[in-house]
């Protein structure tokens, strides 16, 4: 009988945002909104990047590998939640869940070690400007995203493991817009804690090893820029650095803010409301801060935007 309990769990409820059929037309049309202007910002980057040969170096090589990223990272969640609010039917599968949880997995972790290479290309130009063409080669460039895309590898297979052998008796409801594993735990057999335990020491493992690389690269970068004798000097080696800063503290504010309020607070609501800061808002905003803090990705833009077919486009205002 034991057994049969175990195994009677073949799909979830998502309970998602909000079960008022009054919110959920207008949570729909914020999240289609939010969604298509992540989409189409990051298809505009990686566009730019890949059709100005001016930008084929390695800053933007990395800036064109992290928007694809951001697209992965937003469609692992908010299509489902479209789908589920549109047809009122907020069920997924046991099979959907663990692939969810292993693009999830993925697509944040590439997200992570991508900002952890980002900055490590920064410390390079600004430290070793003369030897940055040589360090920076092609061939370390793909190395180094090969290496993230490894890390991410490793880091959605420990939690897929983890998911994956777990055996439910509990009603099947996620307090979640998604698949969270801390809250597949709860649903579990047997006691959470030990899984729990296990949950966050995966997110200190997969997750200290990128916060370090940037606070070393960037405690390199701020003594070397001391060292700058001209304010206009120091601004201009520090304004390089500003929109990966920006992105840097928005992903790693909303997620750690995720992350604790999912110790600190038993309310799914708060939990959620914070979720959708790292899940949805850092990949909409990633495409602006980049675009808005940079001339060479604008004038990119410009030029794609206005050129039609067998035109000459006029002169770029950036």
């Amino acid at each position: 009988m034991e057994a049969q309990n175990e195994t009677a769990i073949l799909e979830f409820l998502l309970l998602g945002l909000s079960n008022d059929p009054d919110v959920e037309p207008i949570l729909f049309g914020l999240l289609l909104s939010m969604y298509l202007i992540t989409v189409l910002g990051n298809l505009l980057i990686i566009l730019a990047i890949t059709s100005d040969p001016h930008l084929h170096t390695p800053m933007y090589f990395f800036l064109s590998i992290l928007s694809l990223a951001d697209l992965g990272f937003i469609s692992t969640t908010v299509p489902k939640m479209l789908v589920d609010l549109r047809n009122h039917s907020k069920s997924i599968s046991y099979a959907g869940c663990l692939t969810q949880v292993s693009f999830f997995f993925f697509s944040g972790g590439l997200d992570s070690a991508l900002l952890a290479v980002m900055a490590y290309d920064r410390l390079v130009a600004i430290c070793h400007p003369l030897h940055y063409s040589l360090i920076m080669s092609l061939r370390l460039c793909g190395l180094l995203v090969l290496l993230s895309c490894f890390i991410s590898f490793l880091d959605f297979q420990a939690h897929l493991l983890l998911v994956s052998q777990l055996t439910f008796c509990k009603r099947g409801e996620i307090r979640h817009f998604f698949c969270d594993p801390s809250e597949l735990l709860n649903l579990a057999c047997k006691d959470p804690s030990t899984n729990h335990i296990l949950l966050y020491l995966f997110g200190v493992f997969f997750g200290s090893g990128p916060i370090s690389v940037i606070l070393y690269s960037y405690i390199r970068i701020i003594s070397a820029i001391r060292g700058v004798q001209s304010p206009s000097g120091k601004y201009k080696a520090f304004s390089t650095c500003g929109s990966h800063l920006s992105v840097v503290s928005l992903f790693y504010g909303t997620g750690l803010g995720a992350y604790f309020s999912s110790i600190v607070s038993h309310t799914p609501r708060n939990v959620m409301v914070t979720s959708l800061g790292y899940t949805v808002v850092t990949p909409m905003l990633n495409p602006f801060i980049y675009s808005l803090r940079n001339r060479d990705i604008k004038r990119a833009i410009w030029w794609l935007a206005c050129k039609p077919a067998h035109r000459q486009c006029p002169g770029s205002p950036f």
